[in-house]
């Protein structure tokens, strides 16, 4: 895969459909490769005629990793969050994220896209809407939140889940903790196949390093970041958030909340999902995230 030069790193990259096309910059979550994006949803919006763009966040991947800032203190950044204190001891937060998504766009010399994140990538894409706003097409966040004080969150048990390294650095063991992990946080409505989590785990466990400091770094960002329910007033560009009503990690207030937040949003809860991207989801994001980037372009070219 290529990669670019963006905001001082280096990020791997893949890029799909017609150079001419509108972009899309799919931004994944927490932990996240960018092979988390289902190729079935790529495909999918390359059918409707858009460009898409897949990318390693920092510190994931095969991304630049920010060794040298060293292993991060999650749980004074816990701590400080809990109390509603601002870390400021992390490596980096998730506006500096944001910067590296504009940068992306900035070596592909693309001036527009529209922003789709997911989760920790759903904040991101937030921030470059609210803050980048000149380069946004438009916003989908999918099944994140605001980060506003006061809202719902998961169970301890399965945020325990998300953090609890694997029994070993090994192969198979890394395999069968992002098994348990995806089983943990999955669809009810839309379970995955074994058949799918294998291949998935053993995807992402064989195309990146294991680095549970990088992961960590990514945590502390997300604990260490402003709340966005008030940057979003700024968001101008139309804006979708798409939801599962099942979903264990991210509840969905958080969901609503970001619509709330934004300006003439949509939004959308869909009964069964949880915090995955599944291919028995896959008709539902097409439905809802294809035909409202569908009709974002059908508008822009009737003004």
């Amino acid at each position: 895969m290529p990669q670019v030069q963006s905001n001082g790193l280096t990020l791997e990259y893949d890029d799909h459909g017609k150079a001419g096309d509108p972009p899309v910059v799919l931004i994944m979550g927490f932990s996240g490769q960018l092979t988390m994006w289902p190729m079935k949803f790529v495909e999918g919006l390359v059918g409707e005629g858009f460009r898409v763009l897949r990318f390693d966040n920092r510190d994931i991947g095969l991304s630049t990793r920010l060794t040298e800032k060293g292993a991060p203190d999650i749980g004074a950044a816990m701590m400080a969050a809990m109390s509603g204190q601002v870390n400021k001891n992390a490596a980096y937060v998730l506006d500096d994220m944001a910067a590296d998504t504009v940068g992306l766009l900035d070596a592909l010399n693309i001036k527009t896209a529209h922003i789709v994140g997911a989760s920790m990538g759903g904040m991101i894409a937030q921030i470059v809407a609210a803050k980048h706003g000149a380069r946004a097409r438009s916003l989908v966040s999918i099944m994140s939140t605001t980060g506003r004080p006061g809202l719902p969150q998961a169970a301890p048990e399965i945020s325990a889940a998300l953090i609890t390294p694997p029994a070993s650095p090994g192969r198979e063991d890394r395999i069968a903790h992002f098994k348990k992990m995806f089983r943990t946080i999955g669809s009810p409505g839309f379970p995955a196949s074994e058949a799918e989590i294998q291949a998935l785990a053993e995807g992402v466990v064989d195309r990146g390093p294991y680095d549970p400091e990088g992961v960590g770094r990514q945590l502390v960002a997300i604990l260490s970041s402003e709340p966005r329910h008030e940057i979003l007033k700024n968001v101008s560009c139309p804006a979708l958030v798409l939801h599962g009503e099942a979903d264990p990690l991210v509840p969905i207030s958080g969901g609503k909340d970001t619509a709330e937040s934004i300006p003439g949003s949509e939004f959308v809860g869909v009964p069964g999902m949880g915090h995955d991207f599944t291919d028995a989801l896959m008709d539902q994001f097409m439905t809802h995230i294809g035909g409202f980037l569908t009709r974002v372009e059908s508008k822009a070219e009737a003004a």
